[in-house]
């Protein structure tokens, strides 16, 4: 048996499921999100909890089991607390700002690069060296997030660049003969 997909999901109050063929749509207090399951999967939703069942062992089925407990899982959380992924920037210049709902960065480049929210995405500057990227559906979130970073990775000599909060950046030490002195 799936260790994750055999674990319930909770239900919190407010929030309400339905499934239609293969697509399973969570409404709750931030939103509506809409997910793709696997027709083969079972879903029981009772009052305060949701579980995901297999019709047999096949490995098909084995490996489905725990993805469609994740996509619903992560469904309702996103319904009910949201998702946020947050940026560091790091150099010289290097700045984000807000105009309108867009995102604007200065990456060094000689122009400026604008990002365009989709849909259920927000975006937050509390800092011009931070970006909070911020919405209800994971995998949105985490992909706007991966393209902003895509902009200006970290380089490994000085650490400039986008990264994630927390994400640590291996150095490497330049070159030999800039430290050495000549006899």
């Amino acid at each position: 048996m799936s260790r994750i997909g055999k674990l319930p999901i909770p239900l919190p109050a407010g929030v309400k499921i339905t499934r239609e063929g293969d697509t399973v749509t969570v409404e709750g207090p931030k939103g509506k999100n809409v997910e793709q399951v696997p027709p083969e999967m079972k879903i029981e939703v009772s009052a305060d909890r949701i579980d995901v069942r297999r019709p047999d062992d096949s490995k098909k089925n084995r490996a489905l089991h725990g993805l469609t407990r994740s996509l619903i899982n992560n469904a309702v959380v996103g319904v009910t607390k949201g998702f946020t992924r947050k940026l560091e920037i790091v150099g010289v210049g290097y700045r984000a700002l807000i105009s309108d709902k867009n995102l604007s960065l200065e990456l060094g480049y000689s122009h400026k690069i604008e990002v365009v929210p989709p849909e259920g995405v927000a975006f937050e500057v509390p800092a011009p060296g931070q970006i909070i990227v911020s919405g209800i559906n994971k995998q949105v979130v985490g992909e706007v997030a991966a393209n902003i970073r895509g902009y200006r990775p970290p380089e490994p000599y000085k650490g400039k660049g986008v990264h994630y909060e927390g994400e640590y950046i291996i150095r490497k030490a330049g070159k030999a003969g800039a430290t050495s002195s000549k006899n």
